[in-house]
């Protein structure tokens, strides 16, 4: 580490530090391994391209980050002020389609298995494959630690946005980023007693979530110990049953969001007998 090229260092955010505890406890699952894959139709200007992302790196504090932890008391994140970010290409324009699905996929699967070195930035991979004339598969690899997924397309329309100008010849300003060491400032801020004391109130009583007790299978069809019990279930709304849930939405001043966890909260009060529940949610943040 050049301490040159330091440019600022910081405490990493709670949940940063779930996400680095649990990459560094099982590496081998891949967890918090975030890898996207697009194909590219039409004409493409692969140096603009590939400019558009590093300046779209340079902007972000974030984006040239790594974590130390070791012989620390606390992780750090690190920003560097200079990341290059390469864009590996490849040319499968020979190959017939079907071996061309083949190396993807065997691609894919060998860019999950190598990860990354969470100590060495940039925590991003960029590949873009050349399938035809005017086809391209774009693969884009990076840790979750670094963003989340409202992110994500705020980060993907500034590329295609410089991209564009650059394509163009033209030079444009974005509207000043925010850097991320706000956000870790503001939560230092906090009054974290006042916040865990408010906490503890709010769930005294409660020593785990609320179970749904309906169909509960036997205990000699329980998963055993360490296996997962869980699954997944999809189910598409009609257009009218949607179209009503926005409405009732709108009406109450409430996101979709809200109504789908209150709905799920009366249901497991009615099934577990309580008047107060507790479950828990996915969110987005960092």
């Amino acid at each position: 580490m050049d301490p040159r090229n330091i440019e600022d260092i910081y405490p990493l955010s709670p949940m940063q530090q779930g996400m680095l505890f649990h990459s560094l406890y099982a590496p081998e699952t891949g967890v918090y391994f975030e890898q996207s894959s697009w194909t590219l139709r039409g004409p493409l200007d692969v140096p603009a391209f590939e400019r558009a992302w590093q300046q779209v790196m340079d902007r972000h504090p974030v984006l040239r980050t790594a974590f130390l932890w070791e012989g620390l008391e606390e992780p750090l994140q690190v920003v560097y002020r200079r990341v290059d970010l390469p864009l590996e290409k490849l040319d499968w324009r020979g190959l017939p389609e079907a071996e061309q699905a083949e190396r993807l996929a065997a691609f894919l699967q060998a860019d999950r298995e190598r990860g990354f070195n969470l100590a060495e930035p940039p925590l991003i991979r960029l590949t873009l494959i050349r399938t035809a004339e005017e086809a391209y598969q774009f693969v884009w690899s990076h840790h979750h630690s670094l963003m989340d997924g409202w992110s994500q397309p705020i980060l993907v329309r500034e590329v295609f946005t410089l991209y564009e100008a650059l394509r163009r010849g033209q030079i444009i300003s974005l509207p000043p980023a925010r850097p991320y060491r706000d956000y870790i400032a503001w939560l230092q801020a906090q009054d974290r007693a006042k916040a865990e004391a408010f906490w503890r109130e709010m769930l005294a009583g409660f020593t785990a979530p609320t179970p749904l007790t309906v169909d509960v299978p036997p205990a000699r069809s329980r998963p055993a110990e360490g296996q997962d019990d869980y699954a997944m279930q999809r189910i598409l709304l009609p257009a009218e049953t949607r179209a009503a849930l926005d409405a009732l939405a709108r009406k109450h001043q409430l996101t979709l969001n809200t109504l789908v966890q209150g709905a799920w909260a009366l249901l497991l009060s009615r099934y577990s007998g309580e008047d107060d529940v507790v479950f828990g949610a996915t969110v987005s943040g960092r």
